[in-house]
């Protein structure tokens, strides 16, 4: 478990105190973008496998277009990124998507290392200034998973965003699930999202709300393959103090996963600073 004490904010930290505001109104979004690569069928993992090791040119013009449709949210949850190796061309995917959508402020953790070659990673993109931001590495038989917990408002009943992304085996992802458990229990005001690898009607998610007061209202929101969208994996999953406006899947195939997408309504006692304006990157 890791703990941030000097955010990776890209914003002038100077004009931050002028500027919080209350929202009670949020855009979440969950994509699992696959390091930029599109997909238009299973024969792709294959013929062009090659694109997860290597460089390839139309990688930032898909992280162009990616940014282009993230902007207009306000917290958005990226897996499957890479933090700046050989096959990025060592562009650190979570800062370069933050700075072309202009998100104030990003956090990511690198999962694994392939020496020079591939830094697999996870993001977290926010127009609002955080609390605290966690990393925790999580249970599996094979390293590799990850989660960010990232808190906003006051230490004493924060809102409590949750980013993850979960094994393929199902006995990994059901230890995963008990992790994830007791990294908010105790917290009044959740929000879970990311790419889970199991449907609404799965063992790991009935343990899930089983162990929590998490709530999903919704099913069937087919996210995988992107080209003939059949399961769903990908998950946005809030407490009952929040309260959900809407949520759908973007028909958006930048990847071989589709974003999902939520709007929700926060409790009143929930305030979120608007964080600054866009600006330098801060030291971290």
């Amino acid at each position: 478990m890791e703990k941030e004490s000097d955010w990776q904010s890209l914003m002038d930290t100077t004009t931050q105190a002028d500027e919080t505001q209350q929202t009670s109104r949020l855009r979440l979004l969950s994509y699992n973008i696959q390091v930029g690569i599109t997909a238009a069928g299973y024969r792709d993992y294959i013929f062009h496998g090659w694109k997860h090791v290597l460089p390839y040119r139309e990688r930032i013009i898909n992280l162009h277009r990616i940014a282009g449709m993230i902007a207009e949210f306000d917290m958005v949850g990226l897996l499957e990124l890479d933090g700046g190796s050989l096959r990025s061309g060592f562009i650190n995917h979570a800062e370069y998507l933050a700075r072309e959508a202009r998100f104030p402020h990003w956090y990511d953790k690198v999962n694994r290392k392939w020496g020079s070659i591939a830094r697999h990673s996870m993001g977290f993109l926010s127009k609002y200034a955080p609390i605290e931001v966690t990393r925790y590495s999580l249970p599996a038989r094979m390293p590799g998973r990850s989660a960010l917990k990232i808190c906003y408002g006051n230490q004493e009943d924060p809102l409590v965003l949750v980013l993850v992304h979960l094994s393929l085996g199902r006995s990994s992802r059901l230890l995963q699930m008990e992790f994830v458990s007791e990294i908010i229990r105790g917290y009044n005001h959740v929000i879970l999202m990311g790419d889970m690898n199991c449907s609404s009607e799965s063992r790991e998610i009935s343990t899930l709300l089983g162990e929590t007061n998490l709530c999903m209202p919704y099913s069937n929101l087919s996210t995988y393959p992107s080209w003939n969208p059949k399961r769903h994996i990908d998950h946005i999953l809030v407490s009952p103090t929040i309260r959900i406006n809407s949520v759908e899947v973007l028909n958006y195939p930048l990847s071989d996963h589709l974003p999902i997408s939520m709007e929700v309504t926060l409790p009143d006692n929930v305030f979120l600073p608007s964080g600054g304006r866009y600006g330098k990157r801060k030291a971290a």
